[in-house]
């Protein structure tokens, strides 16, 4: 490969990391075309986007990024490593989780993977991650929390059959 093309494509994926910090690395070794067909396949309906790099090549782009924790990865990339990036930072680990699940052959295997700011090394983190919420997930949890003090005393006032109510409305228009 020539240093051009090499140059062009560490600098799309530094851009491709910068646009979007989150991403997996997994071993895709042993999946056959049919295999990794299925797999692009059910990456595209999740609107996850699966790239497959040179690893020396998505390191430089990892040191360039600006990512603070890059240096954890380098014993990771080794062997055949595919790249996922996805806007949920969920979603490449239950991808991940449910076709190494339905195939039977474990792959892909998760190697390492990068949510939230946060590296995570090792397949045994796979569980972690697809328990990882989203941040539109968390904001949902939080609204609820602070709605839940307010239902909760509109729920008791209305339960004495609005006598109370009407007490405190009395009292506070008498004021």
């Amino acid at each position: 490969m020539r240093k051009e093309l090499k140059s062009q494509i560490i600098e799309d994926l530094t851009a491709r990391l910068k646009e979007n910090p989150n991403f997996y690395v997994s071993d895709v070794a042993g999946l056959n075309a049919t295999d990794t067909a299925k797999l692009r396949r059910q990456c595209f309906k999740q609107q996850i986007k699966m790239l497959v790099v040179k690893n020396t090549l998505f390191y430089k782009a990892l040191e360039n990024s600006g990512i603070a924790d890059y240096q954890q990865f380098e014993n990771v990339m080794k062997g055949s490593s595919a790249i996922f990036f996805a806007e949920t930072p969920n979603g490449p680990a239950k991808l991940i989780k449910a076709f190494s699940a339905g195939d039977g052959k474990g792959k892909p295997e998760l190697k390492a993977a990068y949510v939230q700011e946060c590296p995570y090394i090792g397949a045994e983190n796979l569980e972690v991650l697809c328990n990882i919420k989203s941040k539109n997930e968390l904001i949902g949890d939080i609204v609820t929390l602070l709605q839940s003090p307010a239902k909760n005393v509109i729920s008791a006032l209305q339960s004495q059959s609005g006598g109370k109510i009407a007490g405190i409305v009395k009292t506070l228009s008498e004021k």
